[in-house]
């Protein structure tokens, strides 16, 4: 006998017919837009929208890949974490892996706030905040910035009783803006003890350890801290989306209960073992960052006449605000009829910046010429 025809009425849709409707605060969500790697003609440009290292993946890592099984990975991470608790001085026991620390960060308000509760966190801080916060029915919060940076007091401002999780990026991304451990340490002893703050420390790596701003610390030592990291930026294994988080193991247990099974490949797993066992190319690719930043932002600070402002910066990125003739968008399609493509921030209400990833030398080199170019011919 040959297959059924199925019949049209099935398969075509009933005028009239209801269909499924999203909850409100999911349809109020606006999807995260990533970093673009083409211009608006579909050529390929030399990508600095995204925060990528330039140096690439370690070695070491490239190598672990080819031998990683295609099997089940290990649920737990068992060995990773094991090796993220030696590198940090941390006991495995807090660690729990997400699908990068976007993961994470989503996990955190879902197993903390929900509707009727609110998430706070700072004017131009990341992205992903504003969506953690409303698909598990929170109310966000936003507080004022100061000069693009967080501000501590605005932060506590809005805190009620009401207020389940305080979202910190530090560096913050896309201002670059960093708490140091006084201000960190200010804001956590002014939070009540049910209020969860997330410092999210996904450029953490590019700090100078001397600087660091102790909320590893803080999380092994209070119930209410959570410190995310990844490995999609210093580490240069962002395609394999890999993030871990750490706090009291309380924290850690709700993780663990809502996180996805498997939820870090194995070739996931053994390439970032394997990238922490080369701190050689981690030192190389900080100190690259720090001092190719340093050159830009003296560049850059050179055309301070023609209204470019570079924010102070402690990640692999800078935000340049265009307070001149030049504008943002002018200068964004010019880097890209250059071959470049940077993140050009509108929707996050910074129509005014753009934010360049720190690239290879000569990258940077033709980037600042570039603008220097178009600053003096702005009208």
């Amino acid at each position: 006998m040959g297959r059924p025809v199925m019949s049209e009425t099935i398969t075509s849709v009933i005028p009239g017919a209801k269909a499924p409707t999203p909850k409100p605060w999911i349809d109020a969500i606006h999807a995260y837009v990533p970093g673009k790697s083409k211009g608006k003609d579909g050529r390929p440009l030399i990508k600095l929208s995204a925060n990528e290292n330039p140096l690439g993946t370690s070695p070491a890592a490239l190598a672990a890949r080819a031998q990683a099984p295609a099997l089940y990975p290990d649920p737990d991470s068992t060995a990773l974490r094991e090796a993220i608790g030696a590198a940090h001085g941390i006991d495995a026991a807090r660690v729990v892996m997400g699908t990068g620390s976007d993961e994470l960060l989503n996990l955190a308000a879902q197993g903390y706030a929900g509707v009727g509760d609110e998430v706070v966190y700072v004017r131009y801080g990341f992205s992903v905040y504003d969506i953690a916060a409303r698909r598990c029915g929170a109310t966000p919060v936003v507080a004022p910035d100061l000069d693009y940076g967080t501000d501590v007091d605005a932060l506590l401002a809005l805190v009620s009783e009401r207020t389940r999780v305080v979202f910190v990026a530090n560096p913050n991304n896309p201002t670059g803006s960093y708490l140091p451990a006084g201000e960190i340490a200010r804001l956590h002893a002014a939070l009540p003890a049910d209020v969860l703050l997330v410092i999210d420390q996904a450029y953490g790596e590019y700090v100078a350890p001397e600087d660091a701003d102790g909320a590893l610390a803080l999380a092994e030592a209070h119930e209410n801290v959570l410190v995310t990291r990844t490995f999609s930026k210093i580490f240069g294994l962002a395609g394999e989306r890999i993030g871990w988080a750490t706090g009291a193991p309380s924290l850690v247990a709700t993780l663990n209960r809502i996180r996805g099974p498997f939820n870090v490949s194995a070739t996931g797993q053994a390439m970032a073992l394997a990238a922490l066992g080369d701190p050689g190319f981690l030192e190389a690719s900080r100190v690259h960052n720090r001092d190719e930043r340093a050159r830009f932002v003296a560049k850059l600070e050179a055309l301070g006449n023609h209204g470019l402002r570079p924010l102070p910066s402690q990640a692999n990125f800078v935000l340049v605000l265009f307070e001149g003739k030049l504008s943002a968008e002018v200068a964004f399609d010019g880097l890209a009829d250059r071959g470049y493509i940077v993140r050009w921030l509108p929707g996050q209400g910074l129509p005014q910046a753009l934010r360049i990833t720190i690239g290879k030398a000569e990258d940077m080199d033709t980037i600042a010429a570039a603008l220097r170019e178009m600053a003096e011919d702005a009208k």
